[in-house]
């Protein structure tokens, strides 16, 4: 098809859309004329109108425009001025490097002077008229020629001179020279953050100048550091503190990484290099707020690393990682917070400090607090898991008799103090780190002092004992615990809220002129909530190794798995919400644990265990009606208990049915009860359908009958009950899957049975199946019963059809189909509404 328009038409579409664009074009261009105007119109005490004005409104006659001045626009002079200075400074190295030989000394002297006095008087001329940017980028060739001078003196006039020595002396010069140029002219930039550069040479070059070891150079950092820090403290410019903030940054952690290697080799010289590097940082912590807590936290690291230092030699090398921790935690009572007493300096001088210091000393000593306790973590893991790591039978004896690993008894020091500090804070956090680390040295106990198997394994009962009783009653571990605030209430006075600032005006928030809604606070949770989880977490991890370190001894299994019971079942019965799910669905499985090991001491075979383990499930179910608010987790861990018990008794099919069957009766138990009553039903359906069918084919039955008939007049008879309930409920629903439960596998049967019996027998049923959805106006029973039906008439007819093809012409067939063909096209509207006719009086059975 052509949808293209007559030319004329579309000659008036495209002039339209021509004067739309130009209409358009006009609306911009007003807009960039105002624009202009408010970008470079003279200053007046009449601001610009806020908005601009509307598109189609005639601009205003903008008035002369002030000469541009020489920063603007900045981007593009300051781009300008930086690719001249790089040229120029390009032009001074080469000349300096390569024409040099080429004059005499006196035209050396002159070209340097005239050149470096010219570079550096240009910009006074060139402040006065005004151009700043010009006279930075002058000033900074001058900076690089005053280097490339101080460079031509060494290779001309000092050539035997040493090199770091010279470059010492050379920095410190240019650095005065700098620092005076920059005060001069103080509205240049580059010379006193250049000049702080160049003040970081001096000292480190003159100590390497001099021959001093590693010592010499980072007291030289370290002073010159400090340096840097008095810039910091007592300059205003931005840039001259950040550049001295670098400085002493780097050269701080130079003298810190120094100072620490040499508290391992060298305790003395290192811990006065920390100690003097520690008393230096903390001043500037306390001199700036905004940088108290990391500051504080380098000086709080430097002293323990000193006071380490020099404790670590009188001390056996297990005890060197207590040393530092003990340090560390002593640097967190000194940074923590408390009200300071008479004659009580320490704390008059913890007082006496910022709370971003006592902050970062804090973090410093729990740093390293931590940092020991990650070293005290391999016997807690070992003591976990080590019994898991078996490599003999279970009840062989061998892991009895001897020890799961040998460590350090000071990692269960580093433990215990680090959990009793944190318990003696009267924070959440804290009292949730002692909790764990309480589990961990309890774990890590057997695992350091190399106790006995008995003592063991009474250990780590008595852990997960502990445990489980805190997380069932967490209030002592409460105790002496602040408080959250309490959420603001109905009867909470508030304080009267601030006037807003008026919108436009300093310091009114984004937005001020919208109404303010308060945000809703999430409720904070509960101490004694979180120190159970936390506890119950703890008792739970302990159980699977508690158990596999009993597996080594008959008794002790038994002992363990029976304890065990206890507990958990207490947890089920004292507990609440989750934890009492969890310790019932556990309880489940340790009494699961408890029958396999009475099956293994008993010497049962495996069908016998299988039957044992359905006790499991029974008993689950006679618990979950009892006991409703865990019934239905108990139950569905019974229930996945019975899948092992089916696997076991697979390699006896007859043990294997009555398995099933048993299943089925404890399923049909539970259905009694009116909340179990759909799903115990249809469980109990399918176990004893699959008990009747390992049943049969133990007896090798192999009719398809005999598997199929027990689920379809069980289905049937249900279906029928529901239509009486229901006479809306479709017929597919009730009755088709009982009857395709039959049908079909017989059907398949049929199609390979060389007998006449079942296709006979599967006729009758068919017909009588169709016969009555047609009485009934049932869908699935006619379409179900008259395809079967139609598909086992062609099977048995099939033959015969054959044959009489065979014999007849070979014109004949074509022709008869021939006519088939005309006698249905002749009447092709009928048939058509035959068709429909039939197919709505089928859509409207049920």
């Amino acid at each position: 098809m052509d949808n293209s328009l007559p030319p004329a038409d579309e000659l008036v579409l495209v002039d339209r859309e021509l004067a739309r664009l130009d209409a358009r074009r006009s609306q911009l261009l007003a807009r960039r004329a105002w624009l202009l105007r408010v970008l470079y119109a003279p200053a007046s005490p009449t601001a610009p109108a806020p908005f601009p004005p509307a598109p189609g409104a005639r601009p205003a006659a903008a008035g002369p425009r002030p000469p541009a001045a020489d920063s603007t626009p900045r981007s593009a002079q300051n781009v300008l001025l930086t690719l001249g200075g790089t040229l120029l400074t390009i032009a001074a190295i080469a000349f300096t490097l390569v024409s040099w030989g080429s004059m005499g000394i006196g035209g050396r002297s002159v070209v340097l002077f005239a050149v470096t006095s010219a570079a550096l008087a240009a910009p006074v001329a060139l402040l006065r008229r005004g151009l700043a940017s010009t006279a930075e980028s002058v000033a900074a060739l001058g900076l690089v020629l005053m280097v490339l001078d101080a460079y031509a003196l060494h290779r001309v006039a000092l050539p035997e001179a040493d090199g770091s020595g010279y470059t010492a002396v050379a920095a410190a010069v240019l650095a005065g020279a700098w620092t005076a140029y920059g005060s001069a002219l103080s509205r240049l930039r580059i010379p006193l953050p250049v000049a702080v550069v160049a003040g970081q040479l001096p000292l480190p070059l003159g100590v390497l100048a001099a021959g001093g070891g590693p010592t010499a150079f980072a007291w030289a950092a370290l002073v010159t550091a400090a340096a840097d820090g008095a810039l910091i403290l007592w300059t205003r410019p931005a840039a001259v503190r950040i550049t001295a903030a670098v400085g002493a940054t780097g050269l701080g952690g130079w003298t810190l990484l120094t100072g620490g290697w040499l508290s391992l080799t060298s305790p003395w010289s290192g811990a006065a290099l920390l100690l003097v590097s520690a008393a230096l940082t903390l001043y500037a912590a306390r001199r700036l707020p905004s940088l108290a807590v990391a500051a504080s936290a380098v000086a709080g690291l430097a002293a323990v690393a000193a006071a380490g230092g020099l404790l670590r030699p009188a001390v056996p090398a297990d005890w060197t990682v207590p040393v530092y921790v003990l340090c560390g935690l002593a640097l967190v009572s000194v940074g923590r917070p408390r009200p300071a007493t008479a004659g009580d300096g320490a704390a008059e001088a913890a007082g006496r400090l910022p709370v971003g210091v006592r902050l970062g000393l804090a973090c410093a000593g729990a740093g390293v607090a931590g940092l020991g306790v990650v070293w005290a973590l391999p016997p807690v893991a070992v003591g976990l898991l080590g019994p898991m790591a078996r490599t003999t039978e279970v009840w062989s004896g061998e892991h009895a008799d001897r020890a799961l690993a040998s460590f350090p008894g000071t990692a269960v020091l580093v433990l215990a103090v680090t959990a009793a500090v944190l318990a003696a804070v009267p924070r959440l956090w804290a009292r949730c780190g002692a909790l764990a680390l309480a589990w961990a040295l309890l774990t890590a106990l057997p695992v350091s002092l190399g106790l006995t198997y008995a003592a063991t394994l009474a250990l780590q009962l008595l852990t997960t004992a502990v445990a489980l009783a805190s997380a069932v009653r967490p209030g002592p571990l409460t105790r002496g615990l602040r408080r959250p605030e309490p959420a603001e209430g109905p009867g909470t006075p508030k304080p009267a809220p601030a006037a807003p600032a008026a919108p436009g005006a300093p310091g009114a928030p984004w937005g001020a002129w919208a109404p303010s809604r308060p945000r809703p606070q999430a409720p904070a949770a509960e101490p004694g909530t979180v120190l159970g989880w936390l506890a119950y977490a703890g008792g739970l991890v302990s159980v699977p190794s508690a158990v596999a370190l009993a597996l080594d001894v008959r008794a002790a299994t038994f002992a363990t798995l029976g304890a065990l019971l206890v507990l958990l079942a207490g947890v089920a019965v004292l507990g609440t919400g989750a934890r009492r799910v969890v310790a019932a669905c556990a309880a489940v499985l340790t009494a699961t644990g408890l029958v396999v090991a009475v099956a293994a001491a008993g010497g049962f075979e495996d069908h016998w265990t299988a039957l044992a383990l359905l006790l499991v499930p029974a008993a689950t179910a006679a618990v979950g009606a009892k006991a409703r608010p865990v019934a239905l987790p108990v139950e569905t861990t019974g229930a996945v208990v019975a899948l092992p018990a089916f696997a076991l008794a697979a390699s006896r099919p007859a043990f294997l049915a009555l398995t099933l069957a048993l299943g089925g009766v404890i399923a049909a138990a539970t259905a009694g009860r009116p909340e179990r009553r759909r799903f115990g039903s249809w469980t109990a359906a399918v176990l004893f359908l699959l008990a009747t069918w390992v049943r049969l084919a133990v007896w090798e039955v192999a009719t398809p009958e005999a598997y199929t008939l027990p689920v379809t007049v069980p289905a049937l008879v249900v279906g029928f009950l529901r239509r009486r309930r229901d006479r809306e409920a479709s017929s597919w629903t009730a009755y088709g899957p009982g009857l395709a439960a039959t049908l079909l596998p017989s059907l398949l049967a049929a199609w390979t049975d060389p007998e006449w019996p079942r296709p006979l027998a599967l006729g009758v049923a068919a017909l009588v199946v169709t016969l009555l959805g047609a009485r009934f106006r049932l869908q699935a029973l006619l379409v179900l019963g008259g395809s079967v039906l139609a598909l086992d008439g062609l099977h048995e007819l099939a033959p015969y059809v054959v044959q009489a093809v065979g014999a007849l012409p070979r014109w004949l067939p074509p022709a008869l189909a021939g006519l088939l063909l005309l006698a249905v096209g002749a009447t092709y509207e009928q048939r058509l509404r035959d068709a429909r006719r039939l197919r709505d009086r089928v859509a409207r059975m049920r």
